[in-house]
């Protein structure tokens, strides 16, 4: 008999608008990392504050790090492709409504 197991995510990210801004201090990531991400173009920091996309997108690579064991570098990989898989299924679906 196989088991199964439940796993419960709670993520401290607010909803709304995409473009509103949040305090990089609120997302409990360390500020010397969320620096580092910032400075390989990982994610977009402003003056200590990102907006909610980008806390998304972070939050997207953590659960990568943490369910995968991938490093920093293969999610930031994982990641870029998962958003063009995206776009391009968007892109999918807006040429079939033509």
């Amino acid at each position: 008999m196989k088991k199964f197991y439940l796993q419960i995510y709670h993520h401290n990210i607010p909803s709304g608008d995409e473009d509103s801004w949040i305090d990089v201090s609120s997302l409990e990531i360390h500020p010397e990392l969320a620096q580092w991400l910032a400075e390989f173009g990982i994610v977009e920091i402003n003056n200590g504050y990102m907006r909610v996309s980008q806390a998304a997108r972070l939050s997207k690579l953590q659960r990568l790090r943490s369910r995968l064991g991938v490093n920093i570098h293969g999610a930031a990989v994982i990641l870029e492709l998962l958003e063009r898989i995206e776009a391009l299924q968007e892109e999918i679906e807006r040429l079939k409504r033509r």
